[in-house]
């Protein structure tokens, strides 16, 4: 009877456990400092298009926006690089077409990262700006949903295991 019970007891237990996928980002003030004080030496115009993102930092998230009073993923991208007269599709899925692919170890400042941050999908649907990569470490800016327009690093589980591909369009 007592191994009834504790096996009932066990399985109501892992029955109930339930994963929940839940992501906090913040905002990292020292890649924010780091990204406009090192200016590429390479490459102004990728130091503009970054930014010119940068004025959107904490802007909050709106599907389909490309203004400070909301903005998505690629509104925020086809808006940075519109300041430099750089003409990129709209959609993320069109945009992630666009430019040459590029491995990650060789992104740099002013890059695109794809994301499929949809559950069991590998479909892009998500994309930031690198604002720096520096030793492996990777930071960029997007508008995500529930925190609108930050700066993430790729180092962080959630966008490490989302990362799909990176492009140069610069």
């Amino acid at each position: 009877m007592k191994k009834i019970v504790l096996l009932l007891l066990l399985l109501i237990t892992f029955s109930s456990c339930k994963s929940s996928k839940r992501v906090v980002t913040t905002k990292s003030k020292t890649a924010k400092i780091d990204s406009r004080s090192k200016k590429s030496v390479d490459n102004p115009k990728a130091d503009n298009v970054v930014d010119y993102a940068f004025k959107f930092d904490g802007v909050r998230y709106k599907y389909g926006g490309t203004t400070k009073k909301g903005m998505d993923c690629s509104g925020l991208v086809v808006t940075s690089f519109n300041s430099e007269d750089i003409p990129l599709p709209r959609s993320t899925s069109e945009m992630a077409l666009s430019g040459d692919w590029i491995d990650l170890k060789e992104v740099t400042k002013g890059d695109l990262l794809f994301f499929a941050t949809s559950k069991n999908s590998r479909r892009v649907n998500h994309v930031g700006i690198v604002t720096e990569a520096f030793n492996g470490n990777v930071a960029f800016i997007h508008a995500s949903t529930s925190s609108g327009v930050i700066v993430s690093n790729l180092a962080e589980k959630y966008w490490y295991f989302a990362f799909v591909q990176a492009r140069r369009v610069l």
